[in-house]
């Protein structure tokens, strides 16, 4: 999109304010709760965790896709990309690499929590590092492909942001496409779905599971409060991060 103030071809002045308004609140819900999950597994001891730690590569994730997010709002809000074609570039890359390491995140705590109900046994930290620097290194590996030739990322249609370039039919882009739909899209969607239920299964009629929805793994504000607040644990820390005074005075009592 051409860096003038000029209204993106087929959409008017209301529709641009509209989804720049969406990308704001969206971005600072996401931002602010994600954010206070983070705080909280740092300052509270009982929350580092090797379990805790695939709710922490999550949330590091889900901040991400936020502030990508908040960029897209800014740039809709001005009805304008500012930042030249290779911030453009920049954008791609650094949305790109958050969605995915979100979407393996969330496999790996489906994983981690089978690991923890069904064996029995407490995840190593050495093998929660292991998983947590695998996410990253492989989002970060596909993220890497477009701008070396294999697919490509463009503006989208509204103009003020980028991400892959979906128009493109070409062979190129077509096995990119597939590929990497299938070791990001199709295999944590595997993972996530048989470990919840194998675990239905052995631990369903106990009451003791509780299912997260396998929807909208890629929006930052559901993930928080899905896997973050949903979690007692994460929310007795939250509340001692907020509330220090009151925690010290707990503890003398």
């Amino acid at each position: 999109m051409a860096e003038t103030s000029a209204l993106p071809t087929g959409f008017g002045e209301l529709e641009v304010l509209a989804v720049g308004m969406v990308l704001l609140v969206e971005a600072l819900s996401g931002l602010s709760l994600n954010t206070l999950t983070i705080f909280s597994f740092c300052k509270t001891p009982e929350l580092r965790t090797p379990c805790h730690l695939l709710v922490l590569s999550l949330a590091l994730a889900d901040s991400g896709i936020s502030l990508n997010a908040l960029v897209a709002a800014t740039s809709s809000l001005l009805r304008r990309w500012p930042y030249g074609s290779d911030g453009c570039q920049a954008h791609g890359f650094q949305g790109f690499v958050t969605a995915l390491a979100s979407i393996c995140s969330s496999a790996a705590i489906a994983w981690g929590r089978y690991h923890h109900y069904c064996t029995r046994s407490q995840l190593a930290w050495n093998s929660a590092i292991s998983l947590v620097l695998f996410v990253w290194l492989s989002s970060a590996f596909w993220a890497a492909l477009p701008l070396l030739g294999w697919g490509h990322y463009d503006y989208e249609p509204l103009g003020t942001c980028c991400t892959l370039d979906y128009s493109k039919g070409d062979r190129n882009f077509t096995s990119f496409l597939f590929t990497m739909s299938f070791f990001n899209f199709a295999m944590p969607l595997f993972i996530t779905i048989t470990s919840y239920s194998l675990m239905e299964q052995k631990l369903g009629k106990s009451g003791h599971l509780q299912v997260p929805a396998l929807i909208a793994k890629m929006v930052p504000t559901i993930n928080a409060i899905n896997y973050a607040l949903g979690n007692e644990m994460v929310c007795r820390g939250i509340w001692q991060c907020l509330s220090p005074q009151k925690s010290e005075k707990d503890r003398t009592k």
